[in-house]
């Protein structure tokens, strides 16, 4: 048997390489009690009970607005100024990745969205128009932004669609793994990063089996926002490892092109139906009935029923004989029977 020899060059040093230390099962465990007295610190919130550290997807329809929502999160991060209505976000640095706009076109949003606010555009918020896919490097680059960056603090890709990696036959594992390279990192390095993605079609009693794909994508992540348009009007669902599960009613300024979030959607809805059913009474020239109310305002037969117990317990409707309704302030200046 020969035994391989190395030269020598004289006055050079031989490097020498200490064994690797083989990684055991131990190495990735910890006990009970271990855990108990172990501290850690608390969980960043880029906006505040909606969006924290970690893998979100942002899913709705296309051409709904996500892009125009992730942009105004992204400039009020970097901007430190409130975005979503009255959200008052953690400032930091942003990368925000539009692989489906052009320097000219980001150029016009910003300029839409930052024109009423500010003369001076935030020198924290990082663009860009083209990414490698995410099993082609393109993990390694946000790696390489983030520690680059001295307060890397959000990262947005928009959409999915231009980073992940191309396969056939997409399956649960497929989807899963696509973003389990992204997952690690965000969680290794306590940075939110924001896919933006698109909702299928086929409507779904839960908010979250309408994002496209597998649910290997929404396994993945760990915040999972949704924008949909439903009977209470425009919603954005939100559902995560360290998020409550909530339903938030959204308005879309057409002027101002931003996003606001008005508040619970039921509350909201609840809100809206009942100056609804007010302002119908108000315009009645007679005390109205249940079916009269829901021919006027176009709301279902049930919801007026039940808003209307409501409202007459609140006393902001009065009740008359024969299931009659009429506004208080004509009933109290005698109108009707």
């Amino acid at each position: 048997m020969t035994t391989a020899k190395f030269k020598t060059i004289p006055g050079e040093r031989m490097e020498t390489r200490e064994p690797q230390k083989e990684s055991s099962w131990r190495d990735q465990t910890i006990t009970a009690a271990e855990l108990q007295n172990k501290d850690f610190p608390p969980i960043m919130y880029v906006v505040p009970g909606l969006l924290p550290e970690g893998l979100s997807i942002v899913a709705g329809r296309p051409k709904i607005g996500k892009s125009w929502l992730a942009l105004d999160i992204c400039l009020g991060v970097s901007d430190g100024r409130i975005c979503l209505g009255s959200r008052n976000p953690t400032p930091g640095d942003v990368l925000y990745v539009a692989l489906e706009d052009n320097p000219r076109r980001l150029q016009r949003r910003i300029d839409r969205l930052l024109s009423p606010f500010a003369d001076k555009w935030p020198s924290r918020l990082t663009l860009a128009t083209r990414w490698r896919r995410l099993d082609e490097g393109g993990v390694e680059d946000i790696r390489g932004w983030i520690k680059s960056t001295p307060n890397a603090r959000l990262i947005v890709l928009d959409t999915l669609a231009g980073v992940r990696p191309i396969k056939t036959n997409q399956g649960y594992t497929e989807d899963y793994e696509s973003l389990a390279a992204l997952h690690r990192l965000a969680n290794e390095t306590g940075v939110a990063i924001v896919v933006l993605h698109h909702t299928r079609k086929l409507e779904a009693d839960d908010p979250v089996d309408t994002i496209s794909g597998t649910l290997g994508l929404a396994g993945c992540a760990d915040t999972a926002l949704v924008i949909q348009r439903t009977s209470k009007g425009t919603t954005l669902y939100s559902r995560g490892r360290d998020v409550e599960e909530s339903e938030y009613a959204l308005l879309f300024d057409r002027v101002t092109c931003r996003w606001s979030i008005m508040g619970e959607a039921a509350e909201v809805q609840r809100s809206d139906t009942r100056r609804q059913i007010l302002l119908a009474l108000e315009m009645a020239s007679e005390p109205m009935r249940p079916a009269e109310i829901a021919a006027a305002t176009g709301i279902d037969r049930n919801t007026v029923d039940q808003r209307l117990h409501g409202m007459v317990a609140d006393g902001e409707v009065i009740k008359l004989r024969r299931g009659q309704y009429a506004h208080p302030a004509k009933a109290m200046a005698g109108e009707g029977p």
